[in-house]
């Protein structure tokens, strides 16, 4: 029996076709500038938890990384596979809060990502999940989450986040802030509906 889709990628699988061309025009490099100097040399490890499109996977190939992308809708990671078929990019089905099916590899990672996911985690899951991504991690591994902020798309589950209370959950689990940036969004559909987002970033303290 297939496992029942978590209620957080509500909206995902009936809109596939259109994300996946969507997100692939926003260019890694510009999402990523800001924070790119934060990221430990490589090669490394990557985490992508909700890969979508498998965009910034690819873009961390790119860059000599080895990448495990989470994506937990299939038609999104099935569309993501033939987008960018590479053998440095480890597709897995799993999800959050738990990532039941990653949890094991503890202090394996030295970059984790959460572009554009938290925000579909109600606020127990959010402090169910952030130990189990800080353990995955390695001393000295960043962290690098975006928050949305702004209305909701019908059919789809979101709540709205703040930078504090992250900064909290993080500190509780020897993440230190270090980076911190309030911005609109640069996808034209988002930007015609007022979307902002936060960019944040943690480094594991050794």
């Amino acid at each position: 029996m297939a496992e029942k889709p978590h209620p957080s990628t509500a909206g995902y699988a009936e809109e596939a076709d259109d994300l996946l061309v969507r997100y692939e025009k926003m260019q890694f490099a510009e999402i990523y500038e800001r924070v790119q100097n934060l990221f430990p040399h490589a090669p490394g490890r990557v985490l992508d938890i909700g890969a979508g499109t498998g965009r910034d996977a690819a873009g961390f190939v790119e860059l000599g990384y080895t990448v495990t992308a989470v994506e937990p809708v299939a038609e999104m990671r099935e569309g993501a596979k033939r987008l960018h078929p590479s053998p440095d990019i480890e597709w897995i089905d799993d999800h959050l809060p738990g990532l039941s099916r990653i949890a094991y590899r503890k202090g394996q990672y030295d970059i984790v990502i959460l572009s554009a996911v938290w925000m579909h985690l109600d606020a127990a899951e959010r402090a169910t999940a952030l130990p189990i991504i800080a353990a995955l991690m390695k001393p000295g591994a960043v962290l690098v989450m975006s928050l949305r902020h702004g209305p909701v798309p019908e059919g789809r589950r979101m709540f709205d986040v703040s930078a504090e209370e992250t900064n909290l959950l993080a500190v509780k689990e020897g993440l230190e802030p270090c980076f911190e940036r309030h911005s609109g969004s640069r996808e034209a559909l988002n930007k015609a509906a007022g979307v902002t987002w936060t960019r944040l970033a943690f480094l594991k303290r050794a």
